[in-house]
């Protein structure tokens, strides 16, 4: 019977001085393992989720396989590492938010985040907390924030005391009333890539290889395994690598959502942008002809609109009537240039002066 398994907990070189492996090689070595899926958490960075989906893509597998793409947010307060997913496009939002927060605050290449922060911008965001005895403290509050979306992520390196740290992990987990989730809190692909991390761990430590001694990995177990090897490592476990399956089949956002969108400009409370940009062109033109808007110039008005309303761009529109109407405000000289004059709605805005009904130009220049 074969085990199902995904590595929730998987670092690249991205995580500078930290992780091994590119993430092109973190996704294949964990495609031909059998793996469910991977999920790429760099720390305090989601620089490196990009390049694991974009090479997943290369590939063009048929196999079923699942990219979740998130940070592993290290803090400044004791509170224990832990790895955020964001469950939908929001949720996403709400991390790059955070990201931002901590990077905001430090030196450049730094990042100062507290729990605080986590608990502000926890909305579908999904949790590993890499804790131990120590803190369960904290493990209870982000639970009790966030019922049901925490995991307590545990890892057997072969260090000689795993199944006794495995076992109060589970008594931590029962306590606090979350699932264990076996990882290999991995920072390279195969176990080849351990002298390059040791090389990387003597540049961070400012250090040699010779002079290194204990900080240097005393293996190199921080790899990715087959689910066949997980399932024996965690075999006092079980459910714990069922967990990361489950947690994989909860994450619904891809990267494939994100795309260009244009800034969206307030609008009043009630309106949408384009029913907001019609009434503002609507008044101009009824305060320009009082005695009621000639037919050529209404037929040219439900031309600009249909094309405006058809490729979203009133939000467009809305930004340089803003940008026009506070120059102005301030004395500035402005004035729309260049085949916006032949836009009547760009005249009735203000944006333009010549009014391109009376001087017959056409709208389909400025197109």
């Amino acid at each position: 019977m074969s085990t199902a398994f995904a590595e929730m907990v998987a670092a690249t070189n991205y995580s500078f001085l930290r992780g091994a492996s590119h993430p092109a090689e973190m996704v294949a070595a964990a495609l031909s393992l059998g793996h469910a899926g991977i999920g790429i958490a760099d720390r305090n960075s989601v620089a490196g989720v990009v390049r694991a989906w974009a090479a997943l893509k290369d590939m063009g597998t048929e196999t079923p396989f699942k990219l979740a793409v998130g940070a592993r947010l290290v803090f400044a307060d004791g509170t224990p590492d832990i790895v955020a997913y964001p469950e939908t496009r929001h949720g996403w939002g709400r991390l790059t938010r955070l990201l931002t927060l901590g990077n905001r605050r430090a030196e450049k290449g730094d990042c100062i985040l507290t729990l605080r922060d986590l608990l502000d911008h926890r909305e579908d965001l999904l949790f590993i907390v890499m804790a131990d005895d120590t803190h369960e403290l904290a493990l209870r509050q982000i639970e009790t924030a966030s019922p049901g979306n925490v995991w307590l992520g545990a890892a057997m390196p072969r260090a000689g005391s795993d199944r006794r740290h495995l076992a109060r992990l589970m008594a931590l987990a029962a306590r606090a009333k979350v699932p264990l989730l076996a990882t290999n809190d991995a920072l390279y692909a195969t176990s080849a890539a351990r002298p390059l991390h040791d090389i990387l761990t003597c540049i961070r430590e400012k250090t040699t290889i010779h002079s290194a001694g204990r900080r240097l990995a005393a293996n190199a177990e921080r790899h990715l395994k087959p689910p066949a090897e997980m399932a024996r490592l965690f075999r006092d476990c079980p459910e714990a690598v069922a967990e990361s399956v489950r947690l994989l089949e909860r994450i619904r956002f891809s990267l494939e959502e994100l795309k260009y969108e244009y800034p969206h400009e307030p609008v009043p409370e009630g309106w949408t942008p384009q029913g907001w940009l019609e009434h503002l062109v609507m008044t101009a033109a009824h305060a320009k002809h009082p005695e009621g808007i000639p037919s050529k110039m209404q037929a040219i008005l439900d031309e600009e609109f249909g094309l405006i309303r058809h490729k979203n761009y009133a939000y467009y529109f809305l930004t340089v009537h803003d940008i026009v109407r506070y120059a102005r405000s301030r004395g500035i000289l402005c004035q729309g240039r260049g085949s916006a004059a032949n836009s009547l709605v760009c005249f009735l805005l203000g944006v333009t002066a010549v009014d391109p009904v009376k001087e017959n130009l056409l709208f389909s220049r400025f197109l």
